[in-house]
């Protein structure tokens, strides 16, 4: 009998965790600025943008919307807005730097900001300036306002048979 595939890798971030994640990131970018505004990249970025606002008394913030994913598949970028300027003095807040692929975009449009995200996995964290919690690239982050609390099976019943 085939073995099956093993279940993927998953990192649940609760609300209470991101709030907290955030606001570690607030703390490491104290030292730097001062910020002009924030370029939030939506739509993850739109939370820890707003944590990090707070925290840093930063009351201009503008977006960056992109379409990047799909699911759990990683697509070509789309840029849908874009934000004037090179970035100079303004900090972009996004949740997760993955593959580098978003990163990559909204670099090309702000060379002169400071990119920080909660959330780097590898391939990803060269891109960012800024950033909390390192993952593995091959574990997909469960954000909170992806989820839902529900009943799961005890791990021992998802490993694949022999």
């Amino acid at each position: 009998m085939p073995h099956a595939a093993a279940p993927p890798k998953t990192f649940p971030v609760s609300w209470d965790q991101l709030h907290r994640d955030a606001k570690a990131l607030a703390w490491r970018l104290m030292e730097g600025g001062p910020w002009r505004g924030i370029v939030a990249v939506t739509r993850g970025g739109l939370v820890p943008a707003a944590i990090v606002a707070r925290e840093l008394e930063i009351r201009l913030i503008d977006t960056f919307c992109v379409v990047s994913y799909d699911d759990r598949e990683i697509g070509a970028v789309q840029v849908l807005k874009d934000v004037e300027g090179d970035g100079k003095g303004w900090l972009i807040v996004d949740d997760l730097v993955d593959t580098g692929q978003t990163a990559k975009v909204v670099r090309a449009h702000l060379p002169a900001a400071h990119l920080a995200t909660v959330y780097a996995k590898p391939a990803g964290r060269p891109l960012a300036d800024t950033f909390v919690t390192e993952v593995s690239q091959d574990t997909w982050i469960l954000f909170p306002w992806d989820t839902e609390l529900r009943s799961v099976p005890p791990l021992a019943r998802t490993k694949a048979e022999p």
